[in-house]
């Protein structure tokens, strides 16, 4: 039994909702020093069973509360939530550190005590890789982000948490303007787009002579636990993949539009490799899958179909150019069915319609821009009602909780504010939204907090190795968990979590605990996206 908060707060006026698994009635108490007031009482609501959790929930509603301060609420069960905040900057150190634990993950370069802090370590990952078809052909690709919890650089997974980052500044500047603490700081250029130019530069390094881009850069084997600089295996440039490539050509495109008023001499050189990938699209129509060598057990990053990536580079290179030939590549490619809702890196769908519906100069069809407005907003009007029926309030189904299920929370939440966005502020739209926040952040049955060091019962044991190896106790801060997974994958989660354990309590704060636990660049991404937007006031 316990009450589910957001264990870092509510904005003044957004809805403020708490689930209770017992009592009836609540208090909220304001805290004041050694002082506490009670502000608010009320009688919960009475949700009944919540599929996904398996408890009996009541809704504390106290959405009138809007003075600032700190907070508890307490039930005529004898119970109390953890402490909240409620404010109109109540997520901005959120977003700050969202992004900073990215700087936490550059490779190819030691990690400052003035930048890192406690979190410093020396020089990693220096060596030139060699082609794994070829290991006579060495290649400088330094840099870039550790991807996850290993010390592996992925192509379209990168391109896709670029992608969230850049269309989170492209929409809410506004929501960017703080310095991070970063050695590119104070040079003029927004550090969120320094930070991500770190990825940008190594993923240019990533093109093969032909356009083509290289599936990943890992070592054969994941790497024991062990800190970055100490990992001296041979890393390997793996096969070209048409998934990769597409990818790669839309952030490439997207990333030239974003970076021209800052550095045009960047965005030429990432327009021209957007191009060449493109063109190896052209040559290459069918798709080009990849699997993993026998011999390899790093990240495999495999899909079956490549549309949803082309729809992507399409869009992209349509906006970016205004190119007639990619319209019809636009146009045939959502005949073929491929317009969709998701921003994950197995379907990248909803990234054109982020491209073509933010796209000021309206270089679509007003035919294709119709059918991805119309595709997206049937969405979002779904997602409100899966929500709607969830205790919670989060957007999931039982069968949703899959492997990296805070990602799929937080892409929802993504693509809520997006129709929101389109909508001018459309209510349920943006209320929802920020219900994915606030699963995220402890309204959810484990009672954790699923960002590191972000309230009293944040999630401390991510699956990273820096963090298992640094000697530090605290975990860097701003990290989001892959959250609960229905069916666990890793040892210790198949160990822990019984047979019929509801889906949302599939969960261990384990570092063990791969398939609950790692932490992943593109996990933190689309929490930026959903944070700027609630910071942009």
């Amino acid at each position: 039994m316990a009450i589910y908060c957001d264990q870092v707060g509510y904005l003044p006026a957004g809805r403020k909702t708490a689930v209770m698994t017992a009592g009836e009635r609540f208090a909220v108490v304001r805290e004041q020093g050694e002082q506490s007031e009670t502000v608010y009482e009320g009688t919960a609501q009475d949700r009944g069973l919540d599929a996904a959790s398996g408890d009996h929930v009541r809704l504390a509603d106290f959405s009138g509360v809007t003075e600032p301060g700190v907070y508890r609420v307490q039930n005529d069960a004898g119970e109390t939530s953890h402490r909240f905040r409620i404010g109109e900057d109540v997520y901005r150190a959120l977003q700050r550190d969202l992004i900073r634990a990215l700087y936490y993950q550059r490779c190819g370069c030691g990690l400052e005590e003035k930048y890192a802090g406690a979190y410093a370590h020396a020089r990693c990952h220096t060596e030139d890789a060699a082609l794994w078809e070829d290991r006579s052909v060495l290649r400088e690709v330094r840099g870039g982000w550790h991807d996850a919890g290993d010390y592996g650089r992925y192509v379209s997974p990168a391109a896709v948490a670029v992608g969230h980052l850049l269309y989170a500044f492209r929409l809410f500047p506004e929501s960017f303007r703080e310095e991070l603490n970063i050695p590119e700081s104070g040079n003029g250029v927004p550090d969120v787009l320094n930070e991500c130019r770190y990825e940008l530069e190594w993923l240019l390094k990533m093109q093969a002579a032909d356009g083509g881009a290289y599936h990943k850069l890992t070592a054969e084997r994941h790497a024991d636990f062990i800190m970055p600089e100490e990992d001296h295996d041979r890393f390997y440039l793996f096969p070209v993949s048409s998934m990769a490539t597409a990818d790669y050509a839309a952030v490439m495109a997207l990333a030239s539009r974003v970076y021209r008023a800052y550095d045009d001499a960047f965005a030429d050189r990432m327009l021209a490799a957007a191009v060449c990938a493109w063109e190896w699209l052209e040559r290459n129509p069918q798709y080009v899958g990849f699997h993993n060598p026998e011999s390899c057990n790093t990240g495999e990053y495999d899909d079956d179909c490549d549309l949803d990536e082309r729809l992507w580079a399409a869009a992209e290179m349509l906006v970016a150019t205004g190119g007639a030939e990619y319209q019809e590549r636009l146009t045939g490619l959502l005949d073929a069915g491929a317009a969709g809702t998701d921003f994950g890196w197995t379907d990248v769908s909803g990234f054109a319609a982020l491209a073509v519906l933010t796209d000021e100069a309206h270089r679509a069809s007003a035919d294709s821009a119709e059918l991805l407005r119309r595709t997206l907003l049937a969405e979002a009007d779904r997602l409100v009602s899966v929500a709607g029926a969830s205790g919670y309030g989060v957007a999931m189904e039982p069968e949703d909780y899959v492997w990296g299920s805070n990602m799929v929370v937080l892409n929802r939440g993504m693509l809520l504010v997006l129709a929101a966005v389109l909508t001018d502020r459309n209510e349920d739209y943006e209320r929802t939204a920020l219900a994915q926040l606030h699963y995220l952040l402890g309204t959810n049955a484990t009672d954790y907090s699923y960002v590191t060091g972000y309230g009293e019962h944040a999630f401390m044991h991510p699956h990273n190795r820096p963090t298992e190896c640094d000697g530090v106790e605290a975990p860097m801060p701003g990290w989001v968990s892959g959250g609960p997974f229905k069916t666990p994958a890793d040892a210790v989660g198949i160990e822990r979590i019984k047979a019929g354990t509801p889906p949302m309590k599939c969960y261990v704060d384990h570092a063990m605990c791969y398939s609950l636990n790692e932490i992943t660049i593109y996990w933190n991404s689309p929490a930026v996206f959903l944070t700027a937007y609630f910071n942009r006031a």
